[in-house]
């Protein structure tokens, strides 16, 4: 029931990562609330971002030192941190965004309106994103695409891991204001991309690049709403009009059946270009057995 013939079976060890997670939420947000009652705005978000990463990472290489495994086996390995495969996610995403904007532009529903910055607040502004959605991918690519899901395929198998995972991404922008149901899609969708590049680059660096530059081109290069939030300090002014399934509406073009175009195409692009399947988790599993019984009849929750 708790064990498998390697270790403890991979429900229970997800079970345990939850628990670290939420424990150290619920303390974390104690100990802000406590320390630092009055911060608002960019400080609260700022804080709350460094504290979920630092729990996600402390919580992995706990259950790594239970497993023994290490972040690189939950797709994060450092010596690959901003290296290749992270500035190919980054042309990736930003010539994506790119090509929405452009879709939107040619359908009539986007329009710019010239520069919002000058002088040094370009640079000034460029380098904050940047900073700033380095922090954000790390942490929803690690939260939503690395123990969690490495251990749940373990048990499940990685698409259907990987459709759970991306549907709780999808859920987390729920709240957002300004989305929609198709947003949410899109989200969804882009999640699972951001699965189907892990599992054939072998690690989290390309998605992790690939979400910083969507972000970045959204927020700061083409100022447009991400996911229903509109920050200030973006580059160019912007806005849309025309049917809300079309431009986006209040969403941004997250929320345009464009995206949704945008991010098949990718997909597809990615698939002709990247062959080999280089993540995954049941071998893994299997490797730690000492029997020579072949690594697609060991289960973790013990179905044959």
């Amino acid at each position: 029931m708790f064990f498998n013939r390697a270790e403890l079976r991979s429900g229970w060890r997800l079970v345990i990562f939850l628990l670290i997670v939420v424990a150290s939420t619920i303390a974390g947000n104690f100990a802000i609330r406590r320390l630092l009652p009055h911060a608002a705005g960019a400080t609260s978000f700022l804080l709350r971002e460094v504290m979920d990463l630092t729990i996600v990472i402390g919580a992995s290489l706990i259950m790594g030192r239970i497993e023994g495994r290490t972040l690189s086996d939950y797709g994060l390995p450092w010596r690959k941190m901003f290296q290749k495969q992270f500035w190919q996610g980054v042309m990736i995403g930003f010539g994506g965004i790119t090509l929405l904007i452009f879709l939107l532009k040619v359908a009539g529903v986007f329009h710019l309106a010239g520069l919002a910055l000058h002088g040094s607040e370009i640079p000034m502004w460029a380098s904050i994103y940047f900073l700033v959605f380095v922090l954000v991918a790390l942490r929803e690519e690690l939260r939503n695409r690395g123990y969690g899901l490495f251990t749940l395929s373990m048990g499940i198998g990685f698409w259907p891991a990987a459709i759970i995972s991306a549907s709780y991404f999808a859920l987390t922008h729920y709240d957002n204001s300004g989305e929609n149901a198709l947003g949410l899609f899109n989200v969804l969708l882009f999640g699972l991309l951001a699965c189907f590049l892990l599992r054939r680059t072998g690690n989290l660096w390309m998605p992790i690049g690939l979400h910083l530059a969507f972000d970045w081109g959204e927020t700061y290069f083409y100022g447009v709403a991400d996911s229903g939030n509109t920050a200030p300090g973006h580059l160019l002014s912007s806005s849309a009009s025309g049917p809300q399934w079309l431009s986006g509406g209040s969403v941004g073009p997250e929320g345009s059946v464009l995206c949704t175009v945008v991010i098949l195409v990718i997909w597809a692009a990615s698939a002709l270009w990247l062959r080999e399947i280089k993540y995954d988790p049941r071998s893994a599993s299997a490797g730690r057995l000492k029997s020579k019984e072949p690594a697609e009849q060991v289960t973790e929750f013990g179905v044959r």
